[in-house]
């Protein structure tokens, strides 16, 4: 195999599986990239037998082959090297020869034929989805995800897709037991398709992430489809599959109160900034804050005996009865953060009820916050 590729040409696709290769060393080659030469070009290969990507790049292919190579090491030296044209030569044993100017490297690599293979991507049943739309809805719910929860199943984001005769209805909900994030939004749909009238899939939280941050590269309408056991991503010459997970989500709806006797709507970047302000002295593993309402203001209060405390006023609409509680005040601000609103919604019904924040500037947007004892 040899090639001639623009540095930045490879850097971008090196840069897309960074997230993906496998970092830890039960198996070697989930470290390694596939670099496959095509006809008008090389493709990039990188798997940790969960999520899969694969991109097609523009180079010159002057021997055609397949080699794989560390994408960590890979990624660290081209950073390094001056812009331009970067020359891969495969040689025996499956090193690599890497001229980039005056610098020549040579890398070890492992043969391309261990390299795992990816799942057929199914063409069929894939809806086109508004790139800006989707990466919308996962930025309002993946804080929200567990992060190696016990509970498997909570480590997933749920998405619902439900199909009409001009739109899509896409609902994503993600919930760690402890808060819980749900955004819908109506997604034109552009091409006719054969889609359920319903879909439901759970997919990792490691590939919502990867999904975003390529919907963050720029602007573009991917395709994303389901299939009985597979997710999979389109946009641009990219392909990421990644496994559904297995299981049932819980009854999130069981944990939205239905209606909430006490409501407060406060400026949102006033909370935001008030809550950074008094977590400072707040207890490290619980972050707790205490909240009263009162009328006309909301009080949030930290006390920590090895620190210190604070206390912060703030203006509120709220005309109902005084109520005292508690919240993780990282709870609260990771909700405030994804916001769009001017202002928030605070809903509660009783100092051990959950409360509910919305705002006006984000429709179908809500999170639930568990409240804890202070």
């Amino acid at each position: 195999m040899k090639i001639t590729i623009a540095r930045d040409e490879l850097l971008t696709g090196l840069q897309r599986v960074q997230g993906i290769v496998e970092k830890r060393n039960t198996m070697p080659i989930l470290s390694n990239i596939l670099l496959e030469t095509k006809q008008d070009g090389i493709e990039l290969v990188a798997t940790d037998l969960e999520i899969g990507v694969r991109g097609h790049y523009k180079a010159d292919v002057q021997q055609a082959g397949s080699v794989s190579l560390s994408a960590r090491k890979l990624y660290e030296l081209l950073k390094e090297v001056a812009d331009g044209e970067i020359t891969l030569t495969a040689q025996e044993n499956n090193w690599v020869h890497i001229q980039a100017g005056r610098s020549q490297f040579k890398i070890v690599g492992l043969a391309a034929s261990e390299f795992p293979a990816l799942p057929t991507i199914e063409r069929e049943g894939r809806v086109a989805i508004p790139g800006s739309g989707l990466a919308s809805l996962i930025r309002k719910t993946l804080f929200a995800v567990g992060d190696n929860d016990a509970r498997y199943i909570l480590n997933g984001l749920l998405i619902t897709l439900h199909a009409s005769d001009n739109k899509v209805t896409m609902k994503l909900v993600g919930t760690d037991g402890h808060r819980l994030a749900v955004a819908e939004h109506d997604l034109t749909q552009s091409a006719k398709t054969d889609l359920p009238k319903d879909i439901q899939a759970i997919i990792p939280r490691k590939a919502a992430q990867e999904i975003r941050r390529l919907l963050d590269e720029e602007e573009g309408e991917p395709l994303l489809g389901f299939t009985k056991n597979l997710v999979t991503f389109q946009k641009s010459g990219l392909f990421l599959t990644s496994r559904v997970m297995e299981g049932t989500y819980p009854n999130y709806q069981q944990v939205i109160p239905k209606e909430s006797a006490k409501k407060a709507v406060i400026e949102r970047t006033a909370l935001e900034s008030a809550l950074r302000r008094v977590v400072v002295l707040a207890k490290d593993k619980t972050n707790a804050v205490k909240v009263l309402l009162q009328h006309g203001s909301i009080t949030l209060h930290t006390s920590n005996p090895d620190l210190g405390e604070a206390t912060e006023d703030l203006p509120a609409q709220y005309r109902g009865e005084s109520l005292t509680t508690g919240f993780n005040a990282r709870y609260l601000l990771d909700a405030l953060a994804v916001m769009d609103g001017d202002t928030v919604h605070l809903e509660i019904s009783s100092p051990l009820s959950p409360c509910v924040l919305k705002s006006d500037g984000d429709q179908g947007f809500l999170c639930v916050v568990m409240p804890m004892k202070i």
